[in-house]
């Protein structure tokens, strides 16, 4: 059992790590995205941001150097990522749900972070204090974070199932990842709650990180180890990835004010993609795959389809 356990785990994390940079890499290299270009940018100076400005105002603008504001940024960084700030100004009835499950993962992903850096710390490395300290942070936020993380997905669940509205928008891969979360959640607890007093969390990531055989591991608790180890490497193989894309959702779509310059890597794209020759079948885009980009933009639909031969009519007998 403790032998598998630390396979399952090492493969997990392995998994996760290269999911995760593929999904990066992916995303870098997607075309550019229609930029929605709603100000102000949180990144624009003060200045222009406090009146929904830009640096476009300012004269020959293309000569100075841009401001960059990372206060700002972070300012409308941070309450969406650990709020959910815009679920909760549009949908506050999914945000309570929605809230308790994700600061339930990030309570127990540091949690997670705090028992390795304790286990190391025992290792030998110097800092007896500190794991001491974050012994005791760790017991906290681990028991809130699975009980918030517990009820999230449960309420999540129960909207997902009970709510005629969002039923529409609910794909069975959505009840799937809810029910996968829950099961794990709810074995790991078990396992941590009946455990041999003997056995403590800090020796088992001691145990992983050293690959110490010797270590029994009681098997409730081994096989909730080894379900939130699949779970991790499961999230970035899934929409549930999202936690990589949103950061370029912002960056590169709804605040990239970036202009396009001559010579400049945007040019050299678009110039790449007004070669492309789609194959849309709205008709009045013409798309059929013989014309490019600049053909279709550069025409007038209506030449094209006054040109284009009718399909003859069923024959009307007298």
């Amino acid at each position: 059992m403790t032998v598998l356990l630390y396979l399952v785990v090492y493969a997990a994390f392995l998994t996760f790590v290269i999911a995760c940079i593929v999904r990066v890499v992916r995303l870098v290299k997607a075309p550019l995205h229609l930029r929605w270009e709603l100000y102000p940018v949180p990144h624009e100076a003060p200045e222009h941001a406090a009146h929904g400005g830009s640096y476009y105002e300012d004269s020959n603008w293309w000569t100075e150097k841009r401001k960059f504001n990372l206060g700002g940024e972070l300012a409308a960084m941070l309450p969406e990522m650990i709020f959910l700030k815009g679920l909760w100004e549009f949908n506050r009835r999914l945000w309570r749900v929605s809230f308790l499950f994700h600061f339930g993962l990030y309570l127990l992903i540091a949690t997670m972070v705090m028992v390795l850096a304790t286990a190391v710390l025992n290792l030998g490395v110097p800092g007896a204090g500190l794991a001491m300290i974050l012994a005791l942070v760790y017991r906290i936020t681990g028991g809130l974070g699975a009980l918030l993380a517990l009820i999230g997905a449960a309420g999540l669940f129960l909207r997902r199932t009970g709510d005629k509205e969002l039923k529409n928008y609910t794909a069975p891969a959505d009840i799937f990842n809810l029910l996968f979360f829950l099961v794990t959640f709810g074995v790991l607890v078990a396992g941590y709650l009946l455990r041999p007093p003997v056995t403590s969390v800090q020796q088992i990531a001691r145990g992983i990180l050293t690959f110490d055989t010797a270590l029994a591991v009681p098997p409730l608790l081994g096989a909730g180890l080894m379900l939130g180890a699949a779970l991790m490497a499961y999230i970035p193989l899934t929409h549930m990835s999202h936690f990589i894309a949103k950061y370029f959702l912002y960056h590169h779509i709804r605040w990239d004010d970036a202009p396009n310059m001559r010579g400049s890597r945007i040019e050299a794209k678009l110039a790449q993609y007004l070669a492309y020759r789609p194959t849309w079948s709205a008709a009045h885009m013409g798309a059929d795959g013989s014309k490019t980009w600049v053909d279709i933009a550069t025409s007038n639909p209506n030449d094209w389809l006054s040109a284009k031969p009718q399909a003859a009519g069923p024959e009307v007998k007298k």
